[in-house]
């Protein structure tokens, strides 16, 4: 899962645009997708880092729930960015599955 954090942040540098129709139009797309990409590569790599595992699962944590309502936003519009409704709700769902990860992850490293 965390190789997986950090292709998903190489990837908001590889393709920004890719990112534009989940980010809502108010907020300044191109700056979103660079700094969650790289907070999400950080995040990915500090994983593999003794002594920094701990602090990364909890970062992860952070952004997952931080990311779960633009998730809710595009399942709720009648055109998600996810292309259809069934494919952002699923989504939605990964979305927990990715949080109760982070939090599994963050608790593991505390004992």
């Amino acid at each position: 899962m965390s190789a997986m954090l950090i292709f998903a942040g190489f990837f908001h540098f590889y393709k920004p645009k890719f990112y534009n129709p989940i980010i809502p139009d108010f907020l300044p797309k191109l700056v979103i997708t660079y700094v969650s990409g790289l907070v999400e590569l950080m995040l990915g790599i500090g994983l593999f880092i003794n002594g920094y595992k701990s602090i990364s699962a909890y970062g992860i944590f952070i952004l997952m729930l931080v990311f779960l309502p633009i998730h809710i936003w595009d399942a709720t519009r009648e055109k998600p960015a996810m292309k259809t409704k069934k494919i952002a709700y699923i989504r939605i769902l990964i979305q927990f599955l990715l949080i109760a990860w982070a939090w599994f992850l963050y608790q593991n490293e505390l004992t």
